[in-house]
C-alpha cells in the first residue's frame, strides 16, 4: 500500500500512500444522512411553498412558517401586512422573506460545511480527499456571497419578530395544541438565529476590555453557549418548521381537529 518517497533536498523520507484514504471507520454515514435529510426537507419545503393552500386557520388564526407573512392576493383574512402580490402560481404568499431566509440558511456557517461535505464532497469527511481537483475557496462566484451571511442575519432577526408575532396572534384565540407547536417553532427559531456565529461577533466583536462593556459581555457569553449548539439547532429548527407547517396543514386542509386546552 506504501512506498518511500524521499524529499527535495534529500530531507527525512515521506510515505507515498497510493490508497484514497486510510481511514476504516464508516466516514460516509455522516454526508449520506446530511444529503439525504436535507434533500427530504428541500423537497418537502418545495411543495408546500408552491402549493398555495392549506397555510391558515382562520378560527384561531394559525399561520404557518412557510407563508409568513402572507402578501398575495390568495392570503385573504392571513394577510396582516397588506397583499402587494398578485396570486401566481411562481409567486410563494411568502415571497417577500422566503429569499432572505434561504440566503441565512445557505449562508450560515453550519450548513456550508453540510452541504459541502454531503453535496460537493468537498472534502466528504476529514482525512478523505476532495472529490474536484481544484479548489479555489470561497473567492470567486458564487461562493463569494458566502459573505453575505452577516447581513443575511439582520433579516433573520426580522423575520423572527414576525414569527413571534403570528404566535402573539394565535395566542388571542385561546389555547390549543397549535399555540404550543407555534411558540415552541418560535423559541427555537431565536435560538438558532441568536446562536449565529455572525450575531456572536455582533455581540462581542471589536471589544478590547469586556469588563467596560459588561452588558455586551453577557449578551456574548449567552450567544456563546447558544453557539456550542448551533449544529443541533440547524436540524432541530428545521424539525420544528417542518412539524409547524404540516399540522397547520392538517387543520385546515380538516384532516383532523386542533386540540384545545383554553377556549
Amino acid at each position: 500500500m506504501t512506498t518511500t518517497a524521499t524529499t527535495p533536498g534529500g530531507g527525512r523520507a515521506r510515505a507515498a500512500i497510493t490508497a484514497r484514504t486510510l481511514r476504516t471507520d464508516r466516514w460516509w454515514l455522516a454526508p449520506l444522512i446530511t444529503f439525504l435529510g436535507l434533500s427530504a426537507w428541500v423537497a418537502y419545503a418545495t411543495v408546500r411553498v408552491f402549493m398555495h393552500k392549506w397555510f391558515f386557520v382562520e378560527e384561531f388564526h394559525y399561520l404557518t412558517p412557510f407563508y409568513s407573512p402572507c402578501i398575495t392576493d390568495r392570503c385573504g383574512a392571513a394577510a396582516e401586512f397588506g397583499t402587494p402580490l398578485p396570486s401566481f402560481w411562481l409567486i410563494p404568499e411568502a415571497a417577500f422573506t422566503l429569499p432572505f431566509l434561504l440566503l441565512f440558511r445557505l449562508t450560515c456557517y453550519y450548513y456550508r460545511k453540510a452541504y459541502y461535505r454531503a453535496f460537493w464532497l468537498s472534502p466528504p469527511a476529514c482525512a478523505v480527499p476532495d472529490g474536484h481537483k481544484r479548489y479555489t475557496g470561497e473567492t470567486r462566484f458564487p461562493l463569494i456571497f458566502q459573505n453575505a451571511h452577516r447581513y443575511a442575519f439582520y433579516a433573520a432577526v426580522i423575520i423572527s419578530v414576525i414569527n413571534t408575532w403570528d404566535a402573539v396572534l394565535a395566542q388571542t384565540t385561546g389555547l390549543g395544541l397549535g399555540n404550543v407547536i407555534l411558540w415552541v417553532n418560535v423559541i427555537m427559531l431565536w435560538a438558532y438565529t441568536l446562536s449565529c456565529h455572525s450575531c456572536r461577533h455582533i455581540a462581542g466583536g471589536r471589544l478590547k476590555h469586556f469588563s467596560q462593556h459588561p452588558v455586551r459581555y453577557r449578551f456574548w457569553t449567552f450567544v456563546s453557549k447558544l453557539n456550542t449548539r448551533h449544529m443541533q439547532l440547524a436540524w432541530i429548527t428545521l424539525a420544528t418548521l417542518a412539524v409547524t407547517d404540516f399540522y397547520i396543514m392538517g387543520l385546515a386542509a380538516e384532516w383532523y381537529s386542533d386540540l384545545r386546552i383554553i377556549n
